[in-house]
């Protein structure tokens, strides 16, 4: 009888470790990408040129600001 609960409360504590341990590097890579971009403006710049385009800063800022409301949007 006493191997059940022994078997029980390390079943409940690994669960109750595995749910934790999620959210804590879920806030931690969140936090990491929000701090670390992983598409700056000199990237994007970069990238339009290889594929033959001229980036007007405009046209960077235009891009930038799409990013970020779609990731802004992929939180809520």
């Amino acid at each position: 009888m006493a191997t059940i609960w022994v078997v029980l409360i390390a079943l409940a504590a690994l669960i109750v470790g595995v749910v934790i341990g999620f959210f804590i590097a879920r806030k931690t890579m969140m936090n990491y990408l929000k701090k670390n971009p992983p598409i700056n403006e000199q990237m994007l710049r970069t990238m339009m040129m290889q594929m033959g385009q001229k980036p007007s800063q405009k046209k960077i800022n235009q891009m930038m600001r799409a990013m970020n409301q779609q990731m802004d949007s992929n939180k809520k």
